[in-house]
């Protein structure tokens, strides 16, 4: 008896064998049984996925390094090479250089940020001096030779993995919990320099403040005045004290406090003026002036001068915190060694601003103590159109009344107990994805209506076997074109999920790399309107061990010569040759070659070149791929049982596919048939591209599973739609 199943989509992705019973569910009628270097697309196709290009070798590839993502503007973004010691950055695929700096000079005065060239040496400024010449490591930092920009960290490589990170225009702060919290700020395409903020308000700069009594008494009068800057309006602590005595109950007496303000002119556009009363100074009025006449003014102790927050400085081991994001216009950290369930965040609208007045008004830090069963460290700000914090055993929202977070106003409510690890979450619209801090598995935390807070849940539960006794190490989401969640497991294997919760499209799969390539790190970032995605491979080249940062290339191209499905690669463009040279760091490979569109036989990379069979203009090499797609054990409703317990030999397949070249097709994985695509193309062109459903007659191969497997190893496109199998069943 021969039956046909049609495979309408792929849109439920790779699903753990322990499914393949489950005929009863929807997800099943759209899975794989293995979704290798496939990435599923969220209206249903089934696509091979592009390769990367080789972008650059870390520094030190003896150690490990990682990626993060930052963005200028819609045009500048880069991927951060984060290393022991140093950051580098990357765009387009290409690797930030700077031109020859000047000749030191004793004469002149350097800033951090500036370069020099002395003795044959490049060097980067990050201490300012004058007439200290490089080299000299309190000022100086050695730039590499081959131009590559770079600039000195803190961070040792155990530590790197554990920063976290949230950037604000064009200022990127990281934090960690064993070194203070650090800007990374950039100030052109080649002068990035980092700082470690304070977190006090300005300091008065005023001297010389008297308090002057007209009249007679013996009443003691105190006042302190504050500036207020002009930028951000930002108030400063207190000056020091003025005292006078006077009755100025009495007609015609009057106090007249005085100051000298030495600062730049412009700074400061008011004064605010502070009378003690009952032990504590209270408003009395303001100045646009040096001067201020108190006519027995009435102190409004509900306004007094700000207090810095001694406790919220980070500027002692133990007490630098180990998260930082931003919320409703305030910078928040948390975690730190000492109080790990604290949480911090500056004066609303300040960026470094930790003071607070007695008694406390709304715009003033927040700092409040999480008050949880477990004393379980804050690993995560999320912002969202609510507060949530991560911790290792629960997941908390931080709100208030009404939706505006004051000193006065905040609370906290636990809203799971499942715990987050380490890993920085992914905000994908109003969901928040987070790698559990146990099980290895991720979740999606979204508000639910009916419950009436956050509710937690598994999206991994479908392919367990992807996650199960392993860790996720890093993860990014990548918008377009592609919604695509990528995450790295503790094994090395780039794991990717199709992600469009609106349409309930979840689907996993799971990519690997050739030369015993280990995924460590990665980072998305915008280039020409696509999310990239960035990633240091660990790699066994020529015996050595690599690490490479490379970047997937995008799907897009026009003909088949612009395909780019190998790894670790890159394009020559330009005349005709038979040899390519320049890829040492592909040396003693085997590589896949496509010439003008045409897929040549593989080659070995020697001395730094491979030779191709006939010349061509446009020619890609990098590491073979290998896509493998195979369908879930046929399921039909032939019998109570949907066939299942009955031997099956699928003997034909029909795949509808788009795009596509150099398909193969079997029952299994060595029993792959090609199919004959060459039609009426002229001798020595390459076969064109099929968007068509094709027939693929199989070798018989009777078996309980009845599955069709689909591979595609040449460096070519394979898009697929949909799939028919004729199966002939067994008693």
């Amino acid at each position: 008896m021969a039956i046909r199943i049609l495979d309408r989509a792929f849109s439920s992705g790779e699903l753990t064998p322990e499914l393949f019973g489950r005929v009863d569910l929807a997800k099943r009628q759209e899975g794989l049984a293995l979704c290798r270097n496939f990435q599923t697309l969220p209206h249903g196709p089934a696509v091979n996925r592009p390769g990367t290009e080789y972008v650059a070798e870390v520094k030190t590839s003896t150690i490990a390094t990682r990626l993060i993502p930052f963005s200028y503007n819609n045009t500048q973004t880069f991927a951060i090479q984060l290393g022991a010691g140093y950051f580098r950055w990357h765009t387009n695929a290409a690797t930030l250089s700077y031109a020859t700096p000047a000749a030191y000079s004793g004469a002149t005065a350097y800033v951090i940020g500036d370069m020099v060239s002395s003795g044959g040496v490049n060097y980067y400024c990050f201490k300012a001096t004058t007439g200290n010449a490089p080299p000299n490591a309190t000022y100086w930092y050695a730039l590499p030779a081959d131009m590559t920009y770079e600039i000195p960290n803190p961070y040792a490589a155990a530590d790197l993995q554990d920063i976290h990170y949230v950037q604000s225009a064009d200022v990127l702060t990281l934090v960690h919990p064993n070194y203070p919290p650090m800007e990374l700020r950039r100030y052109g395409s080649t002068n990035w320099q980092t700082a470690i903020p304070t977190f006090n308000p300005p300091a008065c700069p005023l001297t010389g403040v008297t308090a002057t009594a007209t009249g007679t008494g013996t009443t003691t009068y105190d006042y302190v005045v504050t500036t207020v800057q002009t930028a951000g309006l930002q108030e400063s602590v207190q000056s020091a004290n003025a005292t006078c005595t006077n009755n100025l109950s009495t007609a015609g007496n009057l106090n007249t406090i005085t100051w000298t303000d030495p600062s730049t002119a412009g700074l400061n556009v008011r004064y605010y003026i502070y009378k003690k009363a009952n032990g504590i100074y209270g408003y009395v009025g303001q100045s646009s002036g040096t001067s201020f006449v108190d006519q027995n003014i009435t102190a409004d102790v509900s306004k007094t001068p700000p207090i810095s927050d001694a406790t919220a400085s980070f500027n002692t081991a133990g007490n630098y915190p180990s998260a930082v994001s931003y919320f409703q216009q305030r910078r928040m950290f948390a975690g730190t060694i000492n109080a790990p369930q604290n949480l911090w965040a500056t004066r609303s609208g300040t960026e470094s601003n930790m003071s607070y007045t007695i008694p406390v008004q709304s715009d003033n830090r927040i700092s409040v103590r999480v008050a949880a069963r477990e004393a379980s460290a804050i690993r995560h700000i999320v912002p969202g159109g609510q507060l949530l914090l991560l911790t290792a055993s629960c997941e908390w929202k931080c709100g208030s009344a009404n939706d505006v977070l004051t000193p006065a106003s905040i609370n906290l409510s636990p809203q799971s107990y499942i715990g987050a690890s380490n890993v920085t979450p992914v905000v994908v619209n109003n969901l928040v994805l987070y790698a559990a801090a146990r099980g290895g598995h991720i979740r999606e935390l979204s508000y639910a209506w009916q419950a009436s807070s956050y509710v937690s849940g598994d999206i991994s539960l479908m392919a367990p076997h992807l996650f199960d006794y392993k860790s996720i190490v890093d993860m990014a989401y990548s918008r377009g074109p592609i919604p695509t969640l990528w995450a790295i497991s503790s094994d090395g294997t780039l794991l990717g999920m199709t992600y469009v919760p609106e349409q309930q499209v979840a689907s996993w799969h799971h990519h690997d790399t050739a030369a015993s390539g280990l995924f460590e790190s990665l980072c998305v970032v915008t280039e020409n309107t696509e999310d990239m995605l960035y990633v240091i491979v660990k790699r066994t080249i020529n015996g050595a061990t690599k690490r490479y940062v490379e970047r997937l290339h995008t799907r897009n191209f026009a003909t088949v010569a612009d395909a780019f499905f190998v790894d670790c690669g890159a394009t020559y463009n330009g005349a005709p040759t038979k040899t390519i040279s320049g890829l040492s760091w592909l040396e003693g490979q085997t590589v896949n070659i496509l010439a003008d569109g045409a897929v040549m036989p593989q080659g070995v990379v020697t001395s730094g070149t491979i030779t191709l069979q006939q010349a061509a203009s446009k020619v890609t090499v990098g590491l073979p791929i290998i896509a493998q797609l195979q369908t879930l054990p046929a399921a039909a409703q032939v019998d109570g049982g949907f066939g299942q317990g009955r031997q099956k030999n699928v003997n034909k397949v029909w795949l509808r596919v788009y795009r596509s070249s150099g398909i193969y097709a079997g029952p299994d994985f060595s029993s792959l048939v090609p199919y004959k695509q060459r039609t009426t193309e002229n001798y020595g062109s390459p076969p064109n591209l099929v968007s068509d459903e094709i027939e693929i007659v199989l070798s018989p191969s009777w078996a309980s599973s009845g599955q069709v497997c689909v591979q595609q190893t040449d460096p070519l496109p394979l898009d697929l739609a949909s799939m028919t199998l004729e199966i002939a069943i067994g008693a």
